[in-house]
């Protein structure tokens, strides 16, 4: 166990009967370290409520993001997460420039994956009550209280209601295997999507969620979840959420605290700014995904911070 991350207390049975105790879960990776930075930046100006913040990295990148560390951020070896069978190795079929994951138990996995891997683990070893994802890649530009995601003792499930019906195949896929690896009868389908940056989970749910995967399989939950390579973590707790607890310790809401640009070109500075000014009234950050390339020199200086 890596002697710096000492977890928070246990929360309470009653958990959220008081206020809450929030943490904010940022997954991440040597190639996003800038793009990190700013989020810790913006992060540390505009969000109020948060106890604390986890960023979850490969073991080759701790030292590396060591530096972000501060009296509320604490940097997390994988390797205090998930099992030790799990191993990275450069991959040779991409000439060493990507990460592979490796093990007799699971499919082979791409980091991707064993992000969303972290997340979930996560919960086993931090003591808040509540755990807000937000991807590295985020900014924050306007204030926000961690408080929107509780109300009268339940926590905020951001779904988006049957857009699955029809179309969008990849999530659909993610979502059969989410009620496979919770042990869901096929026929229960689900056309509700679950997927979003700025989302949160209630902590002892997850652990519970992690709990049900493997009393239905009788194994790890990690060997389960990383069966196959169509997976999403956030359709896993919608789906545990909706269709295992009835919606309980939970209410629902659609809109997306951050604007994200998913897909595409790198923004220009004009069309970075129509983006800005073209965010709802409840988004308070924006998403630029680092593979499509926006320098994040750019994004500083646009948003005044350089």
């Amino acid at each position: 166990m890596n002697s710096r991350f000492v977890p928070s207390p246990a929360a309470a049975p009653d958990v959220l009967r008081r206020t809450p105790t929030a943490a904010v879960v940022t997954a991440s990776y040597a190639p996003d370290l800038e793009r990190c930075r700013l989020l810790c930046e913006t992060l540390d100006r505009y969000v109020s409520g948060v106890a604390h913040h986890y960023i979850l990295v490969e073991h080759r990148d701790v030292t590396l993001f060591r530096q972000l560390e501060n009296s509320r951020r604490t940097v997390v070896d994988e390797r205090d997460l998930l099992p030790r069978w799990l191993h990275a190795f450069d991959d040779p079929l991409s000439l060493f420039r990507r990460r592979i994951w490796l093990s007799l138990k699971t499919m082979p996995l791409r980091g991707w994956h064993v992000q969303q891997l972290r997340r979930i683990a996560i919960s086993a070893r931090a003591g808040e009550d509540v755990l807000i994802f937000c991807d590295s890649d985020v900014a924050f530009l306007k204030p926000f209280d961690c408080s929107a995601f509780w109300r009268d003792g339940k926590v905020r499930l951001f779904r988006r209601d049957g857009v699955l019906s029809e179309g969008h195949e990849e999530h659909r896929i993610w979502s059969r295997n989410a009620g496979s690896a919770l042990g869901i009868e096929p026929s229960e389908v689900s056309t509700h999507d679950y997927i979003s940056t700025l989302i949160a989970w209630r902590r002892e749910t997850v652990t519970a969620m992690c709990a049900r995967i493997e009393k239905v399989h009788g194994r790890n939950w990690v060997e389960i979840v990383g069966a196959v390579r169509k997976f999403s973590e956030c359709m896993i707790y919608g789906r545990y959420v909706d269709d295992v607890l009835a919606g309980a310790g939970h209410f629902h809401g659609s809109e997306e605290f951050c604007r994200v640009h998913w897909t595409g070109e790198a923004l220009s500075d004009d069309e970075f700014r129509r983006f800005v000014a073209a965010m709802a009234p409840e988004q308070v950050a924006i998403g630029m995904q680092s593979f499509i390339g926006t320098d994040i020199g750019r994004i500083r200086r646009l948003i005044g911070l350089d």
